[in-house]
């Protein structure tokens, strides 16, 4: 018989978290399900550790060439998954016992939403909450969030998820053809297709840790540019004017990234390729200017400017 829901897990070595993270797996007080854990390449100590659960009547192990791009792997995952619902877990993320559990017991009541997400907390690679947890402030969102998760006014973390197969299926898989963001990219045309259920319990918990400080940082802006682009013929002309803005303001926003880091080659590449779309923006030509005084003016002109109009 078939699961109530496949565990997609993908790894990358990462074994002195990935441990943790399948125990809790096995602590769900809902226990109909299957584990798929497809394995991106990973080094010995960590495929030998995996093998020790080949013996799991629950789960199944996929062995993959290194690709390093994480879409592929889920996906890889997901063409195995045998249930009509799916959870996605990192190997270094965790879960609280009664994650499954709560979700589907609200999303049996939700006959409109066809994927459900839940709180989260951020913790350290010990396990321990980040000092900013106290401050940082999470608003739930539910319903027809195509437009707030545009703006990014969502925070929606992918061990969170939970989604009916046919919806993930429809809605077309993670992309491939990013590096970063293919999460939030398969969100955006989920959100197009149901409405979004959420349980405000962090039912979740993200590790932060150097591990997953990314040194290509800047995929995760081309990965948005991406979603936004190719969703743009898919939508009325009110979400593709939205769409066109967030566009915009992602293309500053990597621009003022460059300049922060000193990286004038990569700010005149950004603001050159950002022009053919946000020419008819008037704030785009201000702040796009903004950023190449700033990079480009030595600092002691732009004192001495400020402080004549401030004398002015």
């Amino acid at each position: 018989m078939k699961p109530a829901v496949s565990i997609v897990l993908p790894t990358f070595n990462r074994l002195q978290f990935l441990r943790l993270t399948i125990e809790s797996v096995f602590a769900q007080t809902f226990a109909d399900w299957e584990l798929i854990i497809a394995d991106d390449g990973s080094d010995e100590p960590t495929r030998q550790y995996l093998r020790t659960l080949a013996s799991e009547p629950r789960v199944k192990l996929l062995w993959l060439e290194h690709s390093g791009i994480p879409a592929v792997v889920r996906n890889a995952g997901l063409a195995e998954a045998r249930a009509d619902h799916v959870a996605f877990l990192d190997s270094d993320d965790l879960w609280e016992p009664r994650k499954l559990q709560r979700q589907f017991e609200v999303l049996r009541a939700r006959d409109s939403c066809h994927w459900i997400y839940t709180a989260f907390t951020q913790v350290d690679g010990s396990g321990r909450s980040l000092p900013e947890e106290i401050h940082r402030r999470w608003v739930p969102h539910e319903g027809s969030v195509f437009e707030r998760m545009a703006i990014g006014r969502i925070s929606i973390r992918t061990p969170s998820v939970l989604a009916t197969r046919e919806l993930i299926i429809r809605a077309g898989r993670f992309d491939e053809t990013i590096s970063s963001g293919e999460d939030y990219d398969l969100w955006m045309r989920m959100a197009l297709e149901s409405d979004l259920a959420v349980i405000d319990e962090p039912l979740v918990h993200v590790r932060r840790h150097d591990e997953n400080h990314s040194r290509n940082w800047h995929l995760a802006y081309h990965g948005r540019d991406h979603t936004l682009a190719k969703l743009q013929p898919r939508v009325d002309p009110a979400r593709r004017a939205l769409l066109r803005s967030e566009r915009v303001k992602n293309g500053l926003k990597l621009a003022a990234e460059y300049a922060s880091l000193g990286e004038r080659a990569n700010v005149v590449r950004t603001l050159h390729v950002a022009f053919g779309y946000s020419w008819p923006y008037a704030h785009w030509w201000r702040d796009a200017f903004k950023i190449l005084v700033r990079r480009y003016v030595p600092q002691r002109l732009l004192n001495m400017y400020r402080a004549h109009s401030r004398g002015a």
